[in-house]
């Protein structure tokens, strides 16, 4: 015999709140001045300026054609643009003059440069047109950064 003090009332209501989705965070937007090389989980309203086809290959496996594209887009705020790394499905929504939401973006390093990607983790959401104007001359993807090994004293 269980010695359950707190009765089936409270019992059901701890087992619904155990199986409840945990609380969801507000998006915090951030501005395109602000992001940083190694920093993940950003949420941008963003315009894309253009898009250009990197790669485009097709390969058979198994009889499923398997496509992959990547496309460099240039994209940004009023406070700066940087090159945003579009893979596969996520190409079709990056067109210009598109506005779009980036959920969870992540900074990646190329060849020394800052370029913003969304992996499987993130999400792009077409959005109405926004009415800022894209500050095209802050690129922060041609600051070139260099990795510094500080030694222990």
């Amino acid at each position: 015999m269980s010695s359950n003090k707190a009765g089936p009332a409270a019992t059901a209501q701890q087992a619904q709140q155990s199986n409840a989705k945990p609380g969801l965070r507000k998006p915090v937007f951030v501005k395109v001045s602000d992001l940083k090389p190694g920093t993940s989980g950003h949420t941008l309203v963003v315009k894309v300026i253009s898009a250009t086809t990197v790669l485009q290959k097709g390969r058979s496996v198994s009889q499923h054609l398997r496509q992959t594209r990547i496309s460099e887009c240039l994209i940004g705020d009023e406070t700066g643009s940087i090159l945003f790394t579009a893979r596969n499905d996520q190409v079709d929504l990056m067109k210009p003059d598109t506005t779009v939401i980036l959920r969870n973006a992540k900074i990646d390093m190329f060849k020394g440069s800052m370029r913003l990607a969304i992996d499987k983790w993130g999400r792009i959401e077409v959005t109405e047109p926004a009415n800022f104007v894209v500050k095209e001359n802050n690129n922060l993807s041609l600051v070139e950064y260099e990795l510094v090994n500080v030694a222990d004293e």
